[in-house]
């Protein structure tokens, strides 16, 4: 458990970081070597590659001893200055099977593309549609159960008001003793 954890730390710190500052340091140079900079192009694009691959084979392959090692080996194989294996598997693997297909993995591309865009159309339109009709059915869904429960106690208030109203209103209409404005009484 240990040693995973030490081999993915390193694989992060020799696979990812060293490279990507590498990188940054090769394109901040006053005079970049072109060789220098095709190199980490070709590298990165190795590593995008397979980062997608590995996300999927992990599964798969990742219960074989020595797994992450040999990840481990294979990122320093393709950068480390006397082997640079990035040219070579560029060039032998990756450039051959690309350009053999570039056009198919274009076509499809641009297919995927277009059906993205179909789809995000439609869900958007469907939003918009039923988007404010669901929403103001949740509204007034809501506005009745309030209004239903509002409706409910001003009920209440106002019988406990009416009663409460009643008593005085039962003394003064059949109270012989009236108050007048001066505050003087006045029987009837």
């Amino acid at each position: 458990m240990l040693a995973e954890l030490i081999t993915k730390l390193l694989m992060m710190i020799l696979g990812y970081v060293y490279p990507a500052f590498v990188c940054f340091k090769t394109m901040e140079k006053n005079k970049v070597k072109i060789e220098e900079l095709r190199f980490w192009c070709q590298y990165w694009i190795i590593v995008a590659l397979m980062t997608v691959f590995e996300r999927i084979s992990d599964i798969f392959i990742s219960w074989v001893p020595m797994y992450a090692e040999m990840k481990l080996a294979l990122f320093l194989y393709l950068w480390y200055s006397k082997t640079k294996g990035t040219g070579f598997v560029y060039e032998t693997l990756l450039r051959p099977f690309i350009l053999k297909h570039e056009t198919d993995i274009d076509k499809n591309l641009l297919e995927l593309r277009s059906r993205m865009w179909n789809l995000a159309s439609y869900y958007y339109h469907n939003f918009t549609e039923l988007g404010p009709t669901k929403l103001f059915q949740v509204i007034e869904s809501l506005a009745s159960k309030h209004g239903m429960i509002e409706r409910s106690s001003s009920k209440k208030r106002e019988r406990n008001k009416s009663k409460a109203s009643l008593a005085p209103r039962l003394n003064t209409i059949f109270s012989f003793n009236r108050v007048t404005r001066r505050g003087k009484n006045r029987s009837l």
